[in-house]
């Protein structure tokens, strides 16, 4: 299989000097997580929703935190992106795409951009249908925080581990899971710095048989439950990853957690799989 085989057309696009809030709202009228920025018809560069989200860090300076509806696209894009011929192997595809940390990758034929081929196009692939793992095979650690965890706790996980977060209840049980869309599309209230502020109960100690005992933090920022997805997804470690393609396809995620029990075991994501189309 090549690019062109997979590959999504036609392209929804942007031009630089459009906003921020217009590139949110077209992700999340198409369900698409990138849009290529085109100058005429030349391609300028490319936003993600990982671009947005990494900017919406409360601690940032205020002039960091404009509302998107200011922002230019330009500001966040990334220019000139990798891109590949209509001919290029899927597994080639596949290999670039782990090489560079990247999720999609235009499709540009003599100079005009063709369509677009991302790690989705390639999850539908007949080279995924074919891997004879399990997810314990293929499955890796997940990275857990608490449901209370701050947004700029989250954002900053997600910088260092470049992976979705799950969140976890204070006994260690699945309580949701937070990943890139989770805070790019988050719907903000405050239009001034993009986040709510609210009042959250934490519970402090819980001891056998006595009293929950509570303290109260006010005018905090949004916090990991109120961004999460749940309920979580989950699968054996001995089912196969075929299995797990499929449950990533039926509830449009990119990853399901290993559970044994009520014990977390793991993680399966679709870069885990890539990574075998890439081999």
């Amino acid at each position: 299989m090549i690019a062109s085989d997979v590959m999504t057309q036609p392209v929804f696009v942007v031009t630089p000097q459009d906003t921020v809030a217009h590139a949110r709202n077209l992700m999340l009228k198409h369900k698409i997580s990138r849009l290529p920025i085109m100058e005429g018809t030349r391609l300028a560069g490319i936003i993600t929703k990982k671009d947005i989200a990494y900017r919406l860090r409360q601690t940032d300076p205020v002039w960091r935190r404009r509302p998107i509806d200011r922002i230019p696209v330009h500001v966040l894009m990334v220019p000139d992106p990798v891109s590949v011929a209509p001919d290029t192997p899927i597994r080639d595809v596949a290999a670039l795409m782990q090489s560079r940390d990247i999720s999609g990758l235009p499709v540009v034929d003599k100079g005009a951009l063709a369509g677009i081929v991302t790690k989705s196009d390639i999850m539908k692939s007949e080279s995924v249908n074919h891997l004879p793992h399990t997810a314990k095979d293929m499955m890796g650690d997940a990275v857990t925080a608490n449901r209370y965890h701050s947004l700029d706790h989250i954002i900053d996980l997600m910088r260092q581990r470049n992976d979705r977060i799950v969140v976890v209840n204070d006994d260690g049980t699945l309580a949701g899971i937070i990943t890139e869309s989770n805070i790019a599309f988050f719907e903000y209230t405050d239009v001034t710095i993009g986040v709510p502020e609210k009042d959250v109960t934490v519970l402090r100690r819980q001891e056998s048989g006595g009293r929950k005992q509570y303290r109260y933090v006010r005018d905090v920022s949004t916090v990991a439950e109120d961004i999460m997805s749940r309920p979580v997804i989950t699968i054996a470690p001995g089912a196969s990853v075929t299995d797990a393609v499929a449950l990533m396809r039926k509830h449009h995620i990119t990853s399901v957690v290993v559970v044994e029990g009520r014990d977390l075991k793991g993680i399966v994501t679709r870069d885990d799989i890539i990574r075998e189309v890439a081999k």
